[in-house]
C-alpha cells in the first residue's frame, strides 16, 4: 500500500509520527519540528519540506505538497485546523488536555497516518511504563512540585503536567489537570512551599540558567531543576520520558527512572 503524504503542523505530531515508525511518510513539517534523518524518504529526497511556523504556516506551500492528511494539535491550532479544512485538506486535529488523553492520542495518530496497530502498540507501551512508575512510587512520601512553563511572567504549567507530577509521585497544587497554564503570583508559590522547582520553558529546550530562578526575590528554598521543555510541554511519547525524568528527580532512590 502506498504511504500517505503527511504534513505535520505540530511538533508533538511530528514526534509521535516518528515514534510510530512512520517518519518516512512526512512531506512537510514546521520550523519548530525535529524530524529524523529518514523523514520523508518514501516521497523523495527533498521531503519533508519546511512550511513555516507552528502558528503561521504557509498554507499555499502545504497545498503544493499535495498532502493526504494534515496533522494539527492543541487548542491554539484550532483556528488553523479550520483554515486547513476550508482549503479541502483532510485534517486530523487532536487536542489532548490530560495525560490519559495524550496517551490516547498516540493510538489516534497511528490511525491518522495509516499505522493503527503501531498506534495501539505505542499507547499500550506508554501505559505499561506509567503503571511501572505507579508501582515504584506507591507508598512513598509525595513532595510538592512547582513546574514553570514560562518565566516572564512566571507561569505554572497546566494541561497534562499536573498529571505528570502526580504520576511521578509528587503533589501539584498549582493547577488541575486539563487546565491551561496560567500566570502565577510568586507569593502563592511561596505559600505552597515546594520541595522542587522544575523549569521547562517553552521553546528553550534545556538552555535555561537555573540561577535566573534561584536568584529571584522569593522565599522558596528548593532545588531548581532545568529539563528539556519537550519532555513536559509536548503531548508526544516524550511526555512519558518526562514522567520518568520527574520520578528520578523526586525519588532518586528509584534508579530505573532518571
Amino acid at each position: 500500500m502506498k504511504a500517505p503524504r503527511v504534513v505535520s503542523l505540530a511538533p508533538s505530531a511530528t514526534a509521535t509520527v516518528t515514534a510510530l515508525g512512520a517518519a518516512e511518510t512526512l512531506v512537510g513539517v514546521t520550523h519548530h519540528c525535529d524530524p529524523p534523518e529518514e523523514a520523508g524518504t518514501e516521497h523523495g529526497a527533498d521531503a519533508p519540506a519546511p512550511v513555516g511556523g507552528w502558528l503561521n504556516p504557509d498554507l499555499d506551500r502545504v497545498a503544493g505538497l499535495a498532502p493526504d492528511v494534515v496533522l494539527t494539535s492543541d487548542g491554539l491550532q484550532s483556528d488553523l485546523a479550520d483554515d486547513c479544512r476550508e482549503r479541502g485538506f483532510d485534517v486530523r486535529h487532536r487536542e489532548p488536555a490530560t495525560l490519559d488523553e495524550a496517551v490516547a492520542t498516540f493510538a489516534a495518530r497511528g490511525a491518522d497516518v495509516g499505522r493503527p496497530e503501531a498506534g495501539e502498540r505505542l499507547a499500550t507501551e506508554a501505559r505499561a511504563r506509567l503503571d511501572r512508575i505507579a508501582d515504584a512510587v506507591a507508598g512513598r512520601p509525595r513532595p510538592t512540585v512547582y513546574c514553570e512553563e514560562w518565566s516572564d511572567p512566571p507561569m505554572a504549567a497546566g494541561n497534562w503536567v499536573p498529571d505528570a507530577v502526580r504520576a511521578a509521585g509528587g503533589r501539584y497544587p498549582f493547577a488541575d489537570a486539563g487546565e491551561r497554564s496560567r500566570e502565577v503570583d510568586l507569593a502563592s508559590v511561596e505559600q505552597a512551599d515546594p520541595d522542587h522547582v522544575v523549569v521547562h520553558v517553552c521553546g528553550h529546550g534545556d538552555r535555561i540558567d537555573p540561577a535566573t530562578v534561584e536568584g529571584r526575590d522569593w522565599a522558596v528554598d528548593a532545588p531548581v531543576h532545568v529539563i528539556d521543555d519537550s519532555l513536559l510541554n509536548q503531548p508526544s511519547p516524550a511526555l512519558i520520558d518526562g514522567v520518568e525524568r520527574l520520578t528520578g528527580l523526586l525519588h532518586p532512590g528509584i534508579e530505573t527512572y532518571s
